[in-house]
C-alpha cells in the first residue's frame, strides 16, 4: 500500500510539473488558445516594402497592436495586411492607417491616425484610408539620376 501512495505522490508532482511547462511555453511564446484581447482589422496597401508581420502597430506613439499577416489580393494584385488591434481601441472608419519606418533606416511598422467619424470598424472590417511607405531607394535614385525637378 506505501508504494502505491510514493508513485501516485511522484506521479502528480510529474503531472504538475508538465502543466506548469506547458503554461509557461504557451505564455511565452504567446501563442493564444482561447483566444485574446485583440480583434481583426484589414488595411490594404498600394506597397508594403519592408514591412513584416509582427510588425508594430501604434496610435499616437503608443502600441496597440501588430501585424498578424500580410497578404496579395487576388483579384486587383493590392497588399492586404492583416492587423490584430486590442480589444479597448475602437478604430473609426475614416481613421487614416500608414507605414512608417523608426528613424531613417530602422524597421518598419504601422501608424494609425484616428478619425473623427462616429462610425467603429467592427472586427473584421476593412480600413480604406491608407499610405503606402516612401521608399527610400527610390527616393535617392530619383535624386542621383535627376528625376526631381
Amino acid at each position: 500500500m506505501k508504494k502505491y501512495t510514493i508513485e501516485t505522490a511522484v506521479g502528480i508532482f510529474v503531472l504538475a510539473g508538465l502543466l506548469c511547462v506547458t503554461y509557461l511555453t504557451v505564455k511565452l511564446g504567446k501563442m493564444e488558445i482561447f483566444g485574446g484581447d485583440d480583434y481583426h482589422v484589414y488595411a490594404r496597401f498600394n506597397d508594403v516594402t519592408g514591412l513584416g508581420t509582427g510588425a508594430f502597430v501604434e496610435m499616437a506613439g503608443v502600441r496597440v497592436g501588430k501585424v498578424a499577416s500580410i497578404g496579395l489580393a487576388p483579384d486587383d494584385n493590392i497588399a492586404v495586411v492583416e492587423l490584430r488591434i486590442q480589444k479597448d481601441v475602437r478604430l473609426t472608419d475614416d481613421a487614416i492607417v500608414s507605414i512608417k519606418t523608426s528613424g531613417l533606416i530602422g524597421d518598419k511598422y504601422v501608424k494609425i491616425s484616428p478619425g473623427g467619424s462616429g462610425v467603429f470598424v467592427q472586427p473584421g472590417g476593412m480600413l480604406v484610408e491608407t499610405e503606402s511607405s516612401v521608399d527610400l531607394t527610390d527616393l535617392i535614385g530619383k535624386y542621383v539620376f535627376g528625376g526631381v525637378k
